[in-house]
């Protein structure tokens, strides 16, 4: 049995369900090539910038380290609070409303918290149309099946016989376009889930790093008040 003959001996239909399978399935690849290397890289650039952070001496720094990178998510997320914490600290008052610029975290706070979101939505980018090849491909497939059956029984009508040697080529083309449909899906489908187990892991991380900032920066503010309130 040779699948390329079977394929160009198919009608136009069978044929255009292939294609498109295979489209599918190369679009599929690539994004699976593509997390591959995104994912993995993101995996030794985030532990590097993150320890690199906790070894800068001042904020400014970090900031510095930070714009040299931009793949890291928590180098993104720190970018993000850092330019809002600028805003926060160029509010002129004596050190007794330091207490209401300490209310300024909810600011500082909604900027990290969007910055992660859109951290998370870019690396997630293209996720769900593997999710959709996933589950559309053996229905697209199966369509294929049923349009190739109906042809094979169409044929029957037309020659008036109903023998193996009529129906068994249609029938042939018809279940070639589910195995085609199920090699697509079954590949997307395993790498779906585990390219969002790893984009779960990242989302984590993360939110812990944001966490530690945001402590970070809410410790600094309640020392220099306190501070503040000694001198008074």
């Amino acid at each position: 049995m040779n699948v390329l003959t079977m394929f160009m001996d198919a009608g136009i239909t069978i044929k255009s369900i292939v294609l498109l399978l295979i489209f599918f399935s190369l679009y599929s690849w690539y994004i699976v090539f593509q997390k591959q290397a995104l994912y993995r890289r993101i995996r030794l650039e985030s532990a590097g910038f993150v320890k690199k952070f906790w070894q800068c001496k001042d904020l400014a720094e970090a900031y510095k380290a930070a714009k040299e990178n931009n793949t890291p998510p928590e180098a993104m997320i720190f970018q993000a609070a850092y330019r809002e914490l600028q805003k926060l600290n160029k509010t002129k008052g004596p050190e007794s409303h330091l207490g209401n610029r300490l209310a300024g975290m909810e600011p500082l706070k909604r900027a990290v918290s969007k910055s992660l979101s859109i951290e998370i939505s870019r690396l997630g980018h293209s996720l769900p149309f593997l999710a959709s090849i996933g589950s559309a491909s053996p229905f697209i497939g199966l369509l294929g099946t049923v349009w190739g059956i109906m042809h094979a029984f169409h044929e029957i009508g037309v020659r008036g016989s109903a023998s193996l040697a009529a129906i068994a080529p249609g029938i042939s083309e018809a279940l070639v376009v589910t195995v085609v449909g199920l090699a697509v899906a079954i590949p997307a489908v395993l790498f779906y889930n585990h390219y969002t187990s790893q984009l779960a892991v990242i989302e984590e991380n993360s939110q812990a790093f944001a966490a530690d900032f945001l402590n970070l920066i809410e410790r600094e503010f309640l020392a220099r008040q306190a501070t503040a309130a000694e001198r008074n």
